[in-house]
């Protein structure tokens, strides 16, 4: 069996006469924990956008784990395994954190009872919700989320947000977690639980991670790998501390040239 999760083939796409990404080739192995950087405006969102259905690619295919998923819509895609998370936070906002993370779990046959039995409210009925109550308890305590179950999402503080979002896509049991700016707005001790967080996810979930993120310190701590985009296209790819030394890196991401 194939060792590449992801692979992509020239992907782009076209708004009118706008190239917001084109010729995109990445490959991501399994169990990689994965970085795709660049400046504002360089296409990385619009890149996840078109692995998870958002946009339709005009050029180019897609594949996860050898399978082509170019052209099928947003929640065919999550079923088949490719779960993220946005650099705006989405949240159910009047949910309690642990109903955020149940939505997650619905689509997962073991959790499912038969309209039959939910309808009725028969014993498997409630064998199911107790089964999938106990799976969203086990995720949000790997987030350190378990005191704060029962709290409505929109009263978490930020950076637990953003963990709640994380143990969401988690429940989705995907093959691949994309994550776009998981970072943002954190201050120092948060970003840094989160790197500890991301690290224990590659590695306890054997989970296959790529992750858009501008904190270069995040970036060069936890990703093996790069990918640089610069207006729409690959500038650099490779392992992490030979691409943030590329001259043509320093230059088009930090601003300066040594």
């Amino acid at each position: 069996m194939s060792e590449v999760m992801l692979k992509t083939e020239n992907l782009g796409i076209s708004f009118g006469g706008l190239k917001a990404a084109q010729n995109v080739n990445i490959t991501i192995n399994k169990k990689d924990l994965y970085g795709l950087i660049g400046p504002n405006g360089a296409g990385k969102t619009t890149v996840f956008n078109l692995l998870t259905g958002v946009y339709q690619p005009t050029t180019g295919k897609f594949f996860l784990d050898g399978e082509n998923l170019t052209g099928k819509k947003q929640e065919s895609i999550n079923r088949k395994g490719i779960a993220r998370t946005f650099q705006n936070i989405r949240l159910f906002n009047n949910m309690t954190v642990i109903s955020n993370v149940m939505v997650g779990l619905h689509n997962d046959p073991k959790y499912k009872s038969t309209p039959f039995t939910s309808m009725l409210r028969l014993p498997a009925h409630f064998a199911a919700e107790k089964k999938m109550r106990d799976r969203a308890k086990e995720l949000l305590d790997i987030f350190g989320l378990m005191e704060e179950r029962n709290t409505l999402a929109c009263n978490l503080p930020y950076g637990k947000q953003r963990k709640l979002e994380i143990a969401r896509a988690l429940a989705t049991n995907p093959k691949l977690l994309l994550l776009d700016e998981p970072a943002a707005g954190m201050n120092p001790n948060e970003t840094a639980e989160l790197m500890d967080t991301i690290r224990f996810i590659n590695k306890e979930f054997d989970m296959t991670i790529l992750l858009i993120e501008h904190d270069m310190k995040l970036v060069a701590g936890i990703c093996e790998k790069l990918t640089v985009l610069n207006f729409g296209q690959v500038l650099a790819q490779g392992n992490t501390s030979e691409v943030l030394n590329d001259p043509a890196v320093i230059t088009a991401y930090l601003g300066e040239d040594d």
